[in-house]
C-alpha cells in the first residue's frame, strides 16, 4: 500500500510516534484523536505506515493493538524480531533490545512471531 503523500493525519500519527520512546495502542491514539480524525482515518494510516515499514504492530494485554516506530525495517521486508514488555501496573509497553531466536520448524516458514513479556517496569518495582 504506502504512504504516497502526506496528509494532515499521516502527520500527525508520525508526530506522536516521533514524540513517545514507547509504544502507542491504537485506543490511546483513537481517544486523543478522535475529535481530529475518525477511528477509520486513524486505523487505515496506521496500516499504511506499518506497510511502509515505518511503525510495527504487536498485540498487547486485553489484545489491544500496539504501535511502535521501526527500526531499519522497509516496506518490502519487517526486520522488528524483538519482544515487547507490558507493565502490568502503569500500561507502559516498549520494545526490548534483547535477542530471540526463533526455532528452526521443518516444512514450515515462520513470516511472522510475537512475543510480550508481563510484569512491573523499572518505575513501578520502586
Amino acid at each position: 500500500m504506502g504512504v504516497i503523500r502526506k496528509t494532515k493525519a499521516v502527520e500527525v500519527l508520525l508526530d506522536e510516534f516521533n514524540a513517545s520512546a514507547v509504544a502507542i495502542s491504537a485506543k490511546k491514539l483513537i481517544e486523543q484523536l478522535g475529535t481530529k480524525f475518525n477511528k477509520t482515518t486513524i486505523y487505515r494510516v496506521l496500516d499504511k505506515l506499518e506497510d511502509d515499514g515505518i511503525l510495527h504492530s504487536f498485540l498487547g494485554k486485553e489484545g489491544h493493538k500496539w504501535y511502535a516506530k521501526c527500526n531499519g525495517c522497509t516496506a518490502s521486508e519487517h526486520s522488528d524480531l524483538h519482544p515487547h514488555f507490558q507493565c502490568l501496573s502503569c500500561g507502559k509497553v516498549d520494545c526490548l533490545s534483547v535477542s530471540v531466536a526463533l526455532p528452526k520448524l521443518p516444512n514450515r516458514k515462520i513470516e511472522f512471531s510475537q512475543l510480550l513479556i508481563q510484569g512491573k517496569c523499572e518505575e513501578c518495582l520502586v
